[in-house]
Protein backbone atom coordinates (compact mmCIF):
# COMPACT_ATOMS: atom_id res chain seq x y z
CA UNK A 1 0.00 0.00 0.00
CA UNK A 2 1.49 3.32 -1.00
CA UNK A 3 1.99 6.13 1.49
CA UNK A 4 1.12 9.59 0.24
CA UNK A 5 2.27 12.77 1.92
CA UNK A 6 0.33 14.62 4.60
CA UNK A 7 1.25 17.53 6.88
CA UNK A 8 2.53 15.13 9.54
CA UNK A 9 4.81 12.99 7.37
CA UNK A 10 5.95 15.58 4.81
CA UNK A 11 9.63 15.07 3.91
CA UNK A 12 11.04 18.60 3.93
CA UNK A 13 14.53 18.85 2.42
CA UNK A 14 15.00 22.63 2.77
CA UNK A 15 12.92 25.56 3.92
CA UNK A 16 13.33 29.25 4.65
CA UNK A 17 11.13 32.36 4.34
CA UNK A 18 11.22 32.25 0.54
CA UNK A 19 11.20 28.63 -0.60
CA UNK A 20 10.36 25.14 0.59
CA UNK A 21 11.69 21.97 -1.05
CA UNK A 22 10.15 18.57 -0.38
CA UNK A 23 10.81 14.94 -1.27
CA UNK A 24 7.71 13.83 -3.16
CA UNK A 25 6.37 10.34 -2.60
CA UNK A 26 4.98 8.14 -5.36
CA UNK A 27 1.25 8.81 -5.55
CA UNK A 28 1.50 12.50 -4.65
CA UNK A 29 0.14 14.87 -7.28
CA UNK A 30 1.91 18.24 -7.26
CA UNK A 31 -1.16 20.25 -8.32
CA UNK A 32 -4.87 19.45 -8.24
CA UNK A 33 -6.30 17.46 -11.16
CA UNK A 34 -9.51 15.73 -12.21
CA UNK A 35 -9.01 12.97 -9.61
CA UNK A 36 -9.91 15.40 -6.84
CA UNK A 37 -7.11 13.97 -4.67
CA UNK A 38 -5.41 16.37 -2.28
CA UNK A 39 -2.38 17.80 -4.10
CA UNK A 40 1.07 18.15 -2.57
CA UNK A 41 0.75 21.94 -2.82
CA UNK A 42 -2.18 21.86 -0.36
CA UNK A 43 -0.30 19.49 1.97
CA UNK A 44 2.64 21.92 2.05
CA UNK A 45 0.27 24.82 2.79
CA UNK A 46 -1.20 22.88 5.73
CA UNK A 47 2.30 22.10 7.01
CA UNK A 48 3.32 25.80 6.84
CA UNK A 49 0.07 26.98 8.43
CA UNK A 50 0.52 24.61 11.36
CA UNK A 51 4.29 25.00 11.86
CA UNK A 52 4.29 28.80 11.73
CA UNK A 53 0.82 29.29 13.19
CA UNK A 54 -0.38 31.23 10.15
CA UNK A 55 -4.09 32.05 10.10
CA UNK A 56 -5.91 32.49 6.80
CA UNK A 57 -4.57 31.67 3.37
CA UNK A 58 -0.95 30.56 3.02
CA UNK A 59 0.85 31.74 -0.11
CA UNK A 60 2.51 28.97 -2.10
CA UNK A 61 3.68 29.03 -5.72
CA UNK A 62 4.17 25.87 -7.78
CA UNK A 63 7.49 26.16 -9.63
CA UNK A 64 7.61 22.80 -11.46
CA UNK A 65 6.01 19.36 -11.39
CA UNK A 66 6.87 15.68 -11.24
CA UNK A 67 4.72 12.88 -12.67
CA UNK A 68 2.49 11.22 -10.09
CA UNK A 69 4.39 7.86 -9.99
CA UNK A 70 7.79 9.64 -9.83
CA UNK A 71 9.53 10.51 -6.56
CA UNK A 72 12.00 13.17 -5.47
CA UNK A 73 12.67 16.89 -5.33
CA UNK A 74 9.86 19.42 -5.76
CA UNK A 75 10.40 23.15 -5.20
CA UNK A 76 7.70 25.57 -4.07
CA UNK A 77 7.89 29.35 -3.63
CA UNK A 78 6.74 30.76 -0.29
CA UNK A 79 6.64 34.39 -1.45
CA UNK A 80 5.42 36.31 -4.49
CA UNK A 81 8.96 37.71 -4.72
CA UNK A 82 10.56 34.27 -5.03
CA UNK A 83 8.07 32.72 -7.49
CA UNK A 84 8.86 34.72 -10.68
CA UNK A 85 12.58 34.47 -9.95
CA UNK A 86 12.35 30.70 -9.57
CA UNK A 87 10.19 30.44 -12.69
CA UNK A 88 12.81 32.39 -14.65
CA UNK A 89 15.62 30.26 -13.24
CA UNK A 90 13.90 27.02 -14.29
CA UNK A 91 12.81 28.42 -17.67
CA UNK A 92 16.37 29.48 -18.47
CA UNK A 93 17.70 26.00 -17.48
CA UNK A 94 19.79 27.48 -14.66
CA UNK A 95 18.60 24.80 -12.24
CA UNK A 96 20.68 21.65 -12.77
CA UNK A 97 18.45 18.58 -12.39
CA UNK A 98 19.80 15.06 -11.89
CA UNK A 99 17.54 12.01 -11.88
CA UNK A 100 18.14 8.38 -11.03
CA UNK A 101 16.32 5.76 -13.09
CA UNK A 102 16.30 2.00 -12.59
CA UNK A 103 15.87 0.31 -15.97
CA UNK A 104 15.43 -3.27 -17.14
CA UNK A 105 18.06 -3.36 -19.90
CA UNK A 106 21.52 -1.87 -20.08
CA UNK A 107 21.85 0.90 -22.68
CA UNK A 108 24.18 0.40 -25.66
CA UNK A 109 26.74 2.88 -24.29
CA UNK A 110 27.90 3.58 -20.73
CA UNK A 111 27.40 7.31 -21.36
CA UNK A 112 25.47 9.05 -24.10
CA UNK A 113 23.36 12.06 -25.02
CA UNK A 114 19.90 11.30 -26.41
CA UNK A 115 18.10 13.71 -28.71
CA UNK A 116 14.52 13.10 -29.81
CA UNK A 117 11.47 15.07 -30.85
CA UNK A 118 8.53 14.34 -28.57
CA UNK A 119 4.88 14.67 -29.42
CA UNK A 120 2.30 14.58 -26.65
CA UNK A 121 -1.10 12.95 -27.04
CA UNK A 122 -3.42 14.61 -24.48
CA UNK A 123 -6.07 11.90 -24.94
CA UNK A 124 -3.96 9.15 -23.39
CA UNK A 125 -1.49 11.47 -21.59
CA UNK A 126 1.43 9.87 -23.37
CA UNK A 127 4.35 11.13 -25.45
CA UNK A 128 5.92 9.52 -28.51
CA UNK A 129 9.60 9.92 -29.43
CA UNK A 130 10.73 10.54 -32.99
CA UNK A 131 14.28 10.60 -34.33
CA UNK A 132 13.48 13.61 -36.54
CA UNK A 133 11.25 16.63 -36.11
CA UNK A 134 7.58 15.99 -36.88
CA UNK A 135 4.48 18.18 -36.68
CA UNK A 136 3.67 19.44 -33.15
CA UNK A 137 6.84 17.92 -31.68
CA UNK A 138 9.34 19.47 -29.27
CA UNK A 139 13.06 18.80 -29.11
CA UNK A 140 14.12 16.76 -26.07
CA UNK A 141 17.71 16.27 -24.91
CA UNK A 142 19.07 14.29 -21.97
CA UNK A 143 22.39 12.80 -20.95
CA UNK A 144 22.69 9.46 -19.18
CA UNK A 145 25.49 7.59 -17.43
CA UNK A 146 25.44 4.02 -16.13
CA UNK A 147 25.92 4.46 -12.40
CA UNK A 148 25.57 0.89 -11.14
CA UNK A 149 24.66 -2.56 -12.44
CA UNK A 150 22.31 -4.47 -10.14
CA UNK A 151 21.37 -8.15 -10.29
CA UNK A 152 18.40 -7.67 -12.60
CA UNK A 153 18.44 -3.96 -13.37
CA UNK A 154 20.72 -1.05 -14.22
CA UNK A 155 20.86 2.28 -12.39
CA UNK A 156 21.22 5.26 -14.71
CA UNK A 157 22.02 8.82 -13.69
CA UNK A 158 20.22 11.24 -15.99
CA UNK A 159 20.91 14.92 -16.55
CA UNK A 160 17.99 16.76 -18.16
CA UNK A 161 18.79 19.46 -20.72
CA UNK A 162 15.15 20.12 -21.61
CA UNK A 163 11.94 19.59 -19.67
CA UNK A 164 9.35 17.82 -21.81
CA UNK A 165 6.26 15.77 -20.98
CA UNK A 166 7.35 12.32 -19.70
CA UNK A 167 10.75 13.05 -21.25
CA UNK A 168 12.99 10.64 -19.35
CA UNK A 169 10.40 7.88 -19.46
CA UNK A 170 9.84 8.00 -23.23
CA UNK A 171 13.43 8.69 -24.26
CA UNK A 172 14.85 5.82 -22.21
CA UNK A 173 12.06 3.53 -23.42
CA UNK A 174 12.93 4.41 -27.03
CA UNK A 175 16.42 2.91 -26.59
CA UNK A 176 15.06 -0.21 -24.87
CA UNK A 177 15.76 0.96 -21.31
CA UNK A 178 12.26 0.81 -19.83
CA UNK A 179 11.97 2.19 -16.30
CA UNK A 180 10.98 -0.41 -13.70
CA UNK A 181 7.22 -0.32 -13.12
CA UNK A 182 6.44 2.06 -16.00
CA UNK A 183 3.56 0.25 -17.71
CA UNK A 184 2.76 3.29 -19.85
CA UNK A 185 6.10 3.05 -21.60
CA UNK A 186 6.51 -0.69 -21.92
CA UNK A 187 7.21 -2.30 -18.53
CA UNK A 188 5.82 -5.84 -18.34
CA UNK A 189 4.54 -5.36 -14.80
CA UNK A 190 3.73 -2.57 -12.38
CA UNK A 191 5.26 -1.86 -8.99
CA UNK A 192 3.05 -2.83 -6.05
CA UNK A 193 2.69 0.77 -4.91
CA UNK A 194 2.00 2.07 -8.46
CA UNK A 195 5.34 3.93 -8.43
CA UNK A 196 7.94 3.88 -11.16
CA UNK A 197 11.66 3.74 -10.37
CA UNK A 198 12.40 7.30 -11.44
CA UNK A 199 13.63 9.68 -8.75
CA UNK A 200 14.50 13.39 -8.92
CA UNK A 201 17.72 12.89 -6.97
CA UNK A 202 19.64 16.18 -7.03
CA UNK A 203 18.98 19.84 -7.77
CA UNK A 204 21.61 22.58 -7.87
CA UNK A 205 20.60 26.22 -8.24
CA UNK A 206 21.22 29.70 -6.91
CA UNK A 207 18.76 30.84 -4.22
CA UNK A 208 16.45 33.42 -5.85
CA UNK A 209 16.74 35.89 -2.96
CA UNK A 210 19.82 35.01 -0.91
CA UNK A 211 21.94 34.33 -4.04
CA UNK A 212 23.59 31.36 -2.32
CA UNK A 213 24.26 28.16 -4.24
CA UNK A 214 22.00 25.36 -3.03
CA UNK A 215 22.59 21.65 -3.62
CA UNK A 216 19.63 19.53 -2.62
CA UNK A 217 19.74 15.72 -2.54
CA UNK A 218 16.57 13.70 -2.01
CA UNK A 219 16.86 10.39 -0.12
CA UNK A 220 15.67 7.39 -2.12
CA UNK A 221 12.38 5.61 -1.39
CA UNK A 222 12.81 2.69 0.97
CA UNK A 223 12.49 -0.46 -1.12
CA UNK A 224 14.80 -3.36 -1.98
CA UNK A 225 15.72 -2.16 -5.46
CA UNK A 226 16.42 1.45 -4.48
CA UNK A 227 18.36 0.25 -1.42
CA UNK A 228 20.59 -1.82 -3.70
CA UNK A 229 21.46 1.35 -5.63
CA UNK A 230 23.35 2.88 -2.72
Amino acid sequence: MKTVSNKNNLQVLYEDNHIIIVNKRAGDIVQGDKTGDTPLSEVVKEYIAEKYNKPGNVYLGVVHRLDRPTTGIVVFARTSKALPRLNKLFAEKKAKKTYWAVVKNSPPKSHDTLTHWLRKNPKNNKSTAFSEEVANSKKAVLEYTIKKKLDNYVLLEVALHTGRHHQIRVQLSSIGCIIKGDLKYGADRSNKDASIHLHARKLVFTHPVKKELLEIIAPLPDDAVWNACL
